[in-house]
């Protein structure tokens, strides 16, 4: 296909914002689907986790034809904890399409994933999304995001940027909030008069980046990327160039992105974006080309870790039972775990002390929960310690990562946030008042303060408060950090835990399962009302008698418990206890299982503190 036939298009934008419903309407207005094809929402969102919770986690690939122009789109995630994704998949475009909520306007990840575009000198469009909302406020958002360029300083060329108004959800846009909106003609023509076709010598030595790697059942590993310099052709000898050296091998089979299906074609020239089948030495940031002329391409670089999570085989008396369970082993876990660290530049995995516990290091608590999740769907069993913050040492001193954070709140709930964030060392930068009762704070907080944040700030909220973060460098060591307030109801023999045990504990805290849930010695089976754990009988049985006694059969009430996920466990432990993943199950439990062997709690966090 000739270099004019095609443009290169990623979209970004911050979370929620309406990346993939927009792709979903580009995909059918361009005929990418038959008419009687049966079709679901959110089609980019292909894995079950994504569709679960509505958001895009990996980056697709896509393309659509318009006037015989082929357009190759790369959908974003949105959010900060998967930033790495959008670093690498930029390398796949000449341009982007900027999304930005017509009510919410410019946020956190809107001002990252903007600043990646404007550092690779991309031509960025802006789409105005959602301008049907009731408060929505397009010409005051258009404000923002052209003095959100002037602060990323954008060049004069790039602060010239076409905007469009859009309504993702029915698939239209237009020029002007004046003009008619009919359907997405006016983004595709956007799209082919700013964009411009890739550069690239087609005749030149072969250069292609590898910008992600997948899997077929067919033809084994592919390594997506796109065609910088020359043309590949399918059978051809080509060498991968890696960070420790070259490897040779032969392109089994090549694909080119059609709708949302891979084609196998003969060849590809610079600017396609290709899935080269019998690389398997390939992997993310490395250069494919010729032997003739083996000439590297910079290598893909993301920003460094700021948590990092004890990951560990699972040694708790219920280890193994799980029928779901496939994968217990040490070596199962860190085979895992490297594969992951290859195909995700954000992740880095290390080893500990301990051979069957390796140390995680990711961008936020939400990518190591997702990663836990799915090697969890997968059939592995682990445990995870309560999860930390990476420092570094700058000139003799100890730095600290630090987080933008965004608080989008009702006007009556400003106070108990601040205060809430202030005991975080939290500290406000800004405050505005864009009116519909609501109002935007901006903090710079330690992101140790944030750990265990988000559910304490949705409860203080009612549920009603949006909060979103963005790392922003880093600061000194603040100092000690408050801790969780509360101690644990910790059951204290193995059994199945009974009603008649937790009516009567009931006054000690809130419990985490209902009664007929198997328990061990050391589980936690809630939170204590006091800041000291107590150990507790939660299997005990009422004493049977064939004397009736009047009052003594009251009905037993229990108050619904609180369900633990991965991420509100992970928030929850402190340094003293894990969280054990399984197939069936999410419990918490103590490092130290038996009673009478572990020391009081503030004495076992300061231990657990001293070997990490």
């Amino acid at each position: 296909m000739a270099q004019n036939q095609l443009r290169n298009i990623a979209i970004v934008a911050h979370v929620d914002h309406g990346k993939t419903t927009l792709v979903d309407h580009m995909l059918r207005q361009a005929g990418a689907f038959r008419e009687n094809e049966e079709l679901v929402e959110r089609v980019m969102d292909s894995n079950d986790l994504e569709r679960e919770r509505g958001i895009t986690i990996l980056a697709k690939n896509t393309s659509v034809r318009y006037k015989g122009v082929k357009i190759n789109i790369v959908d974003t995630p949105g959010h900060a904890d998967f930033g790495g994704e959008v670093e690498r998949t930029l390398m796949m475009a000449d341009g982007a399409i900027l999304l930005v909520d017509a009510a919410e306007g410019p946020l956190p990840q809107t001002r990252f994933v903007l600043s990646k575009c404007l550092e690779r000198r991309f031509p960025v469009l802006l789409v105005v999304n959602k301008i049907d909302r009731s408060d929505a406020r397009p010409h005051e958002v258009l404000s923002e995001v052209f003095d959100l360029f002037c602060d990323l300083e954008a060049t004069d060329t790039q602060l010239d940027f076409p905007t469009l108004y859009a309504i993702g959800k029915l698939g239209q846009a237009k020029k002007e909030l004046t003009d008619e909106a009919k359907d997405l003609v006016p983004l595709f023509e956007t799209i082919l008069a700013k964009v411009p076709a890739p550069a690239g010598d087609p005749e030149g030595p072969l250069q292609i980046i590898v910008c992600n790697t997948a899997h077929d059942d067919y033809v084994g590993k592919l390594a997506v990327g796109r065609v910088v310099r020359g043309t590949v052709r399918a059978s051809e000898e080509v060498v991968v160039l890696g960070e420790t050296g070259q490897t040779r091998g032969n392109v089994k089979m090549l694909y080119a992105f059609e709708g949302l299906k891979r084609v196998s074609v003969t060849q590809a020239s610079a600017g396609e974006v290709v899935a080269v089948a019998g690389l398997e030495a390939a992997t993310i940031g490395d250069t494919i080309t010729v032997a003739s002329a083996p000439e590297a391409l910079p290598r893909i670089v993301v920003e460094e870790p700021t948590i990092k999570m004890r990951i560990g085989v699972n040694t708790s008396p219920f280890a193994g039972k799980s029928k779901q369970s496939k994968f217990l082993t040490s070596r199962h876990l860190k085979d895992r775990l490297e594969r992951e660290a290859m195909r995700n530049l954000a992740i880095r995995v290390e080893p500990t002390e301990s051979p069957d516990t390796f140390l995680v290091l990711g961008r936020g608590e939400l990518q190591l929960a997702i990663l836990v999740e799915t090697m969890r769907r997968e059939g592995y069993e682990v445990q995870l310690s309560n999860p930390e913050v990476v420092t570094r040492e700058v000139n003799g001193e100890t730095m600290e990562p630090v987080e933008l954070v965004v608080v989008d709140v009702p006007e009556t709930f400003v106070g108990v946030v601040t205060e809430r964030l202030s005991t975080r060392r939290g500290r406000m930068v800004k405050m505005t008042n864009p009116g519909f009762g609501r109002a935007r704070l901006e903090f710079k907080v330690p992101s140790r303060g944030l750990i265990g944040f988000r559910g304490e700030f949705l409860t203080s909220t009612r549920g009603t408060g949006l909060l979103n973060t963005m790392f922003d460098g880093w600061a000194p060591w603040g100092g000690p950090m408050m801790r969780r307030p509360t101690g644990a109801i910790v059951a204290d023999r193995m059994g199945v835990a009974t009603p008649y045990a937790l009516h009567h504990l009931q006054p000690r805290g809130q419990f985490f399962l209902l009664p007929g849930v198997e328990v061990y010695e050391g589980m936690i089976v809630g939170e204590h009302n006091r800041a000291n754990d107590t150990d507790c009988n939660v299997i005990k049985e009422k004493k049977l008698s064939n004397v009736r006694n009047h009052g003594k059969d009251e009905n037993v009430l229990l108050a619904p418990p609180k369900v633990l996920t991965i991420e509100t466990a992970m928030e929850w432990i402190d340094a003293d206890e894990l969280v054990e993943v399984t197939p069936e199950a999410v419990r918490v439990r103590k490092r130290v299982l038996e009673c009478n062997k572990r020391d009081r709690r503030e004495d076992a966090i300061e231990q657990a503190q001293a070997v990490t």
